[in-house]
């Protein structure tokens, strides 16, 4: 979903001086979504508006629509049972990665259990089974929570994880012990297109412009000098209200001045 509304944004608005001889607004995004609805995670309200905000930018949503093949120049989708084929130049995933091939040398040499995306099963405290020595954190981790639900690979699941381990190795050197894991979940964000996003926050939800500028103090607030902060706000600034860009593009194997 963020992926579309970044393409967008700069097909509708950004790019649409830059070239001679093509416009980039006659580009045509489309959004394939096998549920029901996108953001699954997120309450169905702020899924809707992401939905609203999407189409707002042009973005063609197709919900129900699972990708079963991919072949040169086309997409092969099944949709109410039937198998279609989409006419497409350029194909994006983003329904998933596989963990590192550091887990199945683990599962190799340790024995440690992986998940279908090839994660490392660990305990309560991000240890193998039957191998306290060694810890696995971040995206190469599946931890199970006690209500069976697995913790995500995003950044405050491994900020939040690196900072137990090391309290649990700083208790071991003191021979002493610590409790399990309990991830502290301070919600979630999603960026949909320029100054707009949503946000679940512990039971706040906010959408649009309120949302953005949410997303904005938090990513600045992990900056670690208030020097940098500032620098990243005033850039921001400038290129929010110039609409400018870091970098053009030259395409084609010739060009005029």
């Amino acid at each position: 979903m963020e992926l579309a509304g970044a393409l967008a944004d700069p097909a509708t608005q950004t790019l649409t001086h830059d070239f001679r001889s093509i416009d980039p607004s006659d580009a045509q995004i489309l959004l394939l979504e096998a549920s029901d609805r996108i953001l699954s995670t997120y309450p169905e309200e702020l899924s809707t508006k992401a939905q609203t905000f999407l189409h707002g930018l042009g973005v063609s949503l197709q919900l129900r629509t699972s990708v079963t093949e991919l072949h040169a120049g086309e997409v092969i989708v099944q949709r109410n049972n039937q198998r279609e084929a989409i006419a497409s130049h350029t194909v994006l995933w983003a329904a998933g990665v596989r963990a590192s091939q550091l887990g199945k040398a683990l599962a190799r040499s340790a024995g440690a259990a992986l998940d279908r995306s090839g994660r490392v099963m660990v305990q309560g405290d991000f240890t193998i089974a039957n191998h306290p020595e060694i810890f696995v954190i971040g995206d190469l981790a599946g931890y199970t929570q006690p209500n069976s639900k697995s913790l995500p690979g995003i950044a405050p699941v491994a900020q939040q994880g690196g900072r137990y381990v090391a309290k649990v190795i700083g208790a071991r050197l003191n021979s002493n012990t610590f409790g399990p894991f309990n991830y502290r979940d301070r919600g979630s964000m999603a960026i949909v297109g320029r100054a707009t996003a949503i946000a679940d926050l512990r039971g706040v939800r906010l959408a649009g412009f309120t949302a953005w500028l949410a997303w904005l103090f938090v990513h600045l607030m992990q900056l670690v000098e208030y020097e940098n902060r500032v620098l990243v706000l005033i850039q921001w600034g400038w290129f929010y209200f110039r609409r400018s860009r870091a970098a053009h593009l030259i395409t084609g194997d010739r060009f005029r001045l």
